[in-house]
């Protein structure tokens, strides 16, 4: 899925969207994806896609509340991913809601790429699907500013 991720992101983020469905999986049967990676991957996105907000308390979009990880959470995220979901919402890159919808995604990644990477992958579909990624400082502050505040 990480790789497919990777792939629609690199060719698709000039446009602003990706293709719908049918056109999508033609295009990374194409570039050699396999079909089961295919499907996980379009099913994921139209998770992402849907914001399934329903279990939050809307009152958790202006939380500045301190958030504490499970032992479950902790065991899929990193202390790196999770100082990094932390340097997202202190930035405002994404708000507490975004934060838990976040972390559900990086659970539900069956990757063994490190959760630092998955978060920024993450991160940078759901803010383009979002269509919020217009801003370049914003783009910025996610791949350069974020690289080198983890190097001090």
């Amino acid at each position: 899925m990480f790789d497919i991720l990777v792939f629609l992101f690199e060719n698709y983020f000039d446009s602003g969207s990706y293709p719908d469905s049918a056109t999508l999986t033609r295009k990374l049967a194409m570039a050699g994806f396999a079909d089961e990676d295919i499907n996980k991957t379009l099913n994921w996105l139209s998770e992402l896609a849907r914001h399934d907000t329903g279990s939050y308390s809307a009152e958790l979009i202006e939380s500045d509340s301190f958030r504490c990880y499970s032992t479950h959470e902790m065991e899929r995220i990193d202390t790196e991913g999770r100082g990094f979901i932390m340097f997202l919402q202190q930035t405002g890159i994404i708000n507490p809601m975004q934060r838990e919808l976040l972390i559900d995604r990086v659970l539900t990644m069956n990757e063994n790429s490190p959760s630092i990477e998955k978060i920024k992958l993450i991160v940078l579909t759901e803010l383009w699907i979002q269509n919020q990624l217009m801003d370049d400082a914003t783009l910025e502050k996610l791949l350069i500013v974020s690289d080198s505040y983890y190097r001090h």
